[in-house]
């Protein structure tokens, strides 16, 4: 019987500790949604969502940041080619974080959510015993599970049937590929690079909730947002103001640009084949750099589809003019005489090249706009190879 007091007594001494390890809010305290504005380098380009605690009574003021990685983690750079990328919520305080957006020029924006007491001491608690180091973890994906994200599923799971996001803001419906073109200019490297590693997923028409990946959504959605207040539905924003009211930062494309460049090569390409048609030869360093370059691409979209954990890596049709292969037939076309199996290899590229225009018009798969100069060269110089894979005169 003593034995079962005590064991009795420490469980309740257990709970008690339990419920007892966070502060109870005043009832000044407010929870709020903050958003940045875009930084000038790649990922900086959306901007920043976090999630604001400040309770002025009791002197607290506590940024929790779910955007924390660090580059010193074991593994960091083979990890992210993988897709194994972790991700941390940290808790500092909030000064730290305009201080930061501050020295950049960033705008600031807060909105304080319209919650009753017990709402708001479920955020910090939750917040609270997220931030532990054993739990601040989490496996990022930058469409699906990202510092934005974050801050909708958060809410979901604190207010859960009570709040409900509306999609009557967004005028039309597009793709996440769409959604991400519009916050980079799709003349620039960085868009050249996201729209060549991922695949289709990405041009599937987003949902209202999808859209929120971007701090922008978030902001709209939070603001379009509703909360079932004693059954009457009120808005999730109570009230929302800037912190920091920069200008917006403009991503400005650079002198050497994608489009600039690639057209260049298609201009050299296309001069080069017009001299060799006329002079009935073929520069085999030409078609060495044009298959080895596209092998290589035709490469890295395989490794990422097939042997990493991006989510937006799959079903990428890039491969149909970046196709791997080819980087081994670069050293048999490399050769004066060419086999005899490499003209029905060309024709059998030019067939994966009439596929392009169904997977592109059908809205299947955007592929980067840049990269139609490239395109148009290796068409030509294809054309060119079905008529004269000859012994080469030099």
């Amino acid at each position: 019987m003593i034995k079962k007091f005590t064991a009795i007594y420490i469980i309740f001494f257990t709970i008690q500790i339990s419920l007892g390890q966070y502060k109870q809010l005043s009832s000044s305290a407010e929870v709020s949604i903050i958003t940045a504005g875009p930084g000038n380098v790649l990922f900086e380009s959306f901007g920043h969502s976090t999630i604001r605690i400040q309770d002025k009574i009791l002197g607290i003021d506590d940024a929790y940041n779910y955007g924390i990685f660090d580059f010193d983690t074991p593994n960091f750079y083979l990890n992210f080619v993988k897709g194994n990328l972790f991700y941390k919520l940290e808790k500092y305080p909030f000064r730290y974080f305009v201080r930061s957006y501050k020295r950049q020029r960033r705008w600031v924006k807060e909105q304080i959510l319209n919650l009753n007491q017990a709402e708001k001491q479920q955020f910090f608690e939750y917040l609270e015993n997220n931030a532990k180091p054993e739990n601040a973890f989490y496996s990022y994906d930058p469409f699906f599970n990202n510092c934005a994200t974050k801050l909708r599923d958060i809410t979901e799971l604190v207010l859960q049937e009570k709040v409900t996001f509306s999609d009557a803001h967004l005028l039309t419906k597009i793709s996440i590929r769409k959604l991400t073109n519009k916050e980079i200019p799709w003349n620039s490297w960085g868009s050249f690079g996201i729209n060549l590693a991922l695949g289709n997923r990405l041009d599937k028409i987003a949902s209202a909730k999808e859209y929120m990946y971007l701090p922008d959504y978030i902001l709209s959605g939070f603001k379009n947002a509703t909360i079932n207040n004693n059954q009457a539905k009120e808005k999730l924003i109570l009230k929302e103001h800037y912190i920091l009211n920069y200008k917006e930062l403009k991503h400005e494309i650079a002198d050497l640009n994608p489009l600039l460049v690639f057209s260049i090569l298609m201009i050299i390409g296309v001069v080069i084949t017009f001299f060799d048609y006329k002079k009935n030869k073929r520069s085999r360093w030409l078609d060495f750099i044009l298959f080895f370059t596209t092998g290589l691409i035709g490469s890295l979209i395989v490794f990422l589809w097939f042997f990493t954990n991006h989510s937006t890596a799959p079903n990428n049709f890039n491969f149909l003019w970046a196709f791997a292969p080819n980087l081994v037939v670069a050293f048999y076309i490399s050769k004066k005489i060419s086999k005899k199996w490499i003209k029905k290899y060309v024709k059998f590229l030019l067939v994966l090249f009439a596929i392009i225009p169904f997977i592109w018009l059908g809205k299947i798969q955007e592929l980067p706009t840049s990269v139609m100069p490239i395109l148009i060269l290796l068409v030509v110089r294809y054309l060119f190879l079905t008529k004269k894979l000859l012994p080469s005169k030099k």
